[in-house]
């Protein structure tokens, strides 16, 4: 039964999303967080052309061009959902000082960036604009309300109204707030609910008026009750934050309290885990007994200064799963939480087009979508071999509108792929049977006996554990899976965190022994950049019951899915140039989905 289930499912357009077995949500897969030709950084690597209607073109399947190649590129599979992000800072003003407008070429601060692009500096008027960030010092004559209000309204909005279409693709109005202390990425993308009846009503909160994302939270709070409007605020790259993404302290050197953690999981209920900047999940280094812990690890520093890949050494402040489990102790010490993160995957292109299929990957910037440009510098220390192709988010909500996905972030049921559109299903309860793995109406058990991912489970009765119900299927035109993992946290008996990994699928009739699992094997041929299905499987699903449940003690648990090992986007671009393997990288990898945790409280 659950083959024929997975054989209509996967034939559904991706489009129009995969409706649950009971419909009362559907799988929509899309992007919050992308950069147009508005983003200063953007523009000055080499986006001179892609707009955000060029983005919402791409993502709804069109073919565009390339804003440094010039060649057709096209999404392979188009996106349910699109946010363009552009950055708070200097939104849109690049582009009108090089079309020449009088208003900005005329200053000092103007004149000079555009003398050091015309004389080939462009890199470095990129970091001279870092540098104001990093210090909150605004290049005045280019930081003005009346420019960012203009293009706000003008370019950011008026694309997004443009390109809504309310049941087949919606856009989410939205930018990024790009707080970066001393080199110190604390960066939020902002999403809005709401059209531009209501997103007219303000202008974009910026770094400028403060880098502190408590100042960030009280704004939201009150242009909220003075405009009607709802947001979102969602933090990404902790990898880059030197420590202070899930500090322990806020941004005044004080403790957290439980105002602070009540406020900012108000507006943060969901972290960007995995993009082009790192996968945010975890390091060997902080899970040692987790061999798959180390996969597309980005650490270089943002401040133009540090660069190598040394420069950030591993600091659990920075990476989710230390984030989760820390939360455990703070929701004992507080009583709430401050880390109760559902996680999606999201892009970070700064190319214009969320393109982050590995044999079509549309690169960090336009430079490093071509296969020569992979090799060049795009930050000091950095090359686009650093970057990863990733990634997407994956959402369960009611319907494909701004306010049902809206609502799917808010409740955390959500989850985030590193590229690959895995569908997966997840369910914690205290009632599941095994045979219910294989039931045709899955998602109807899962919701009728228990909660969905992003969900709470409370004390255990009769202090039995729990069981979830997980059921993960391919990308239908990418690779088979090799097996799904639990991951779980929970404080033990002296209020110390603890984490494991437990195999709890796994593909080709492989038998999981005291935990452990044989490796899948590998079929990419290196000479030629392809791979076959050969290994793996189509769909994995199960009921795992916790062997290890403490009734007595909190603890959260949440999926990782693996693919088979595939081709880098790095592998194609070495085979097209006939070139040997970059030593220090991989040429295959094996891509993930991670869904939002479901926590137990005594």
């Amino acid at each position: 039964m659950l083959k024929k289930w997975l054989i209509t499912a996967l034939s559904l357009s991706a489009a129009t999303g995969v409706l649950a077995q009971d419909g009362s949500t559907q799988l929509l897969w899309g992007d919050t967080h992308l950069h147009t030709k508005l983003s200063a950084d953007a523009y000055l690597m080499g986006n001179r052309s892609l707009s955000p209607d060029d983005a919402y073109r791409y993502a709804k399947g069109l073919p565009v061009v390339n804003a440094q190649t010039k060649h057709r590129i096209q999404i392979n599979t188009p996106l349910d959902f699109l946010a363009v992000t552009d950055h708070d800072v200097y939104m849109g003003v690049i582009p009108k000082l090089f079309a020449g407008d009088p208003s900005l070429v005329k200053t000092k601060e103007g004149k000079k960036l555009y003398d050091m692009v015309q004389n080939g500096e462009a890199q470095k008027a990129f970091f001279d604009l870092v540098a104001s960030v990093n210090s909150n010092k605004p290049l005045a004559a280019l930081d003005t309300k009346e420019i960012r209000q203009t293009v706000w309204q003008e370019e950011i909005i008026s694309a997004a109204e443009k390109h809504n279409q309310p049941g087949k693709f919606t856009t989410l109005i939205g930018w990024e707030w790009s707080s970066l202390p001393n080199g110190a990425n604390l960066h939020r993308v902002v999403l809005v609910k709401d059209g531009a009846d209501i997103a007219k009503k303000f202008v974009p909160y910026s770094t400028f008026d403060s880098d502190k994302p408590e100042d960030f939270w009280n704004w939201m709070e009150k242009t909220s009750a003075q405009t009607g409007a709802d947001f979102l605020a969602i933090p990404h790259n902790g990898n880059v934050s030197k420590g202070q993404m899930f500090n322990d302290v806020d941004s005044y050197g004080k403790p957290l309290t439980a105002k602070y953690a009540k406020t900012r999981m108000r507006w943060e209920p969901v972290y960007e885990m995995t993009q082009i900047k790192g996968d945010g999940e975890t390091l060997a280094a902080l899970s040692p007994d987790d061999p798959f812990a180390e996969f597309e690890t980005y650490n270089h520093a943002l401040d133009g200064r540090e660069g190598s890949k040394s420069a950030l050494p591993p600091d659990p402040n920075g990476y989710a799963r230390s984030a989760l489990m820390r939360g455990l102790e703070y929701d004992k010490k507080l009583g709430v939480n401050p880390f109760k993160l559902g996680m999606i995957g999201a892009s970070d292109s700064h190319s214009g087009v969320s393109a982050v299929e590995e044999d079509n990957f549309g690169g960090k910037f336009p430079l490093d979508s071509n296969p020569e440009g992979k090799s060049k510098s795009l930050t000091p220390g950095t090359i686009g071999y650093d970057m990863a192709s990733a990634g997407l988010a994956g959402v369960w909500a009611t319907e494909n509108t701004r306010e049902a996905i809206f609502n799917a972030f808010k409740r955390r049921e959500v989850y985030g792929t590193t590229g690959p559109r895995i569908q997966l299903r997840f369910f914690g309860g205290w009632g599941f049977q095994a045979k219910e793995a294989e039931a045709n109406n899955l998602a109807d058990i899962g919701y009728r006996k228990g909660v969905p991912m992003g969900g709470d489970m409370t004390q255990s009765p009769s202090k039995k554990a729990p069981s979830f119900l997980i059921h993960a299927a391919k990308d239908p035109i990418d690779a088979n899976l090799d097996r799904v993992q639990v991951v779980k946290g929970w404080l033990d008996k002296n209020g110390q965190a603890r984490e494991k990994v437990y195999n709890v699928a796994a593909s080709e009739g492989r038998k999981i022994n005291n935990n452990q699992l044989a490796p899948v094997g590998n079929t990419v041929d290196l000479e030629t950049a392809t791979y076959t299905n050969s290994i793996g499987s189509a769909q994995l699903a199960t009921v795992w019951k916790d062997p290890d449940f403490d009734p007595s003690v909190r603890a959260f648990y949440y999926i990782r899915v693996l693919q088979i090992p595939t081709p880098r986007h790095t592998l194609y671009a070495e085979v097209a140039l006939k070139q040997s393997p970059k030593k220090g990288y991989l040429s295959t990898i094996q891509e993930r989905a991670y869904s939002s945790p479901i926590w137990y409280t005594p």
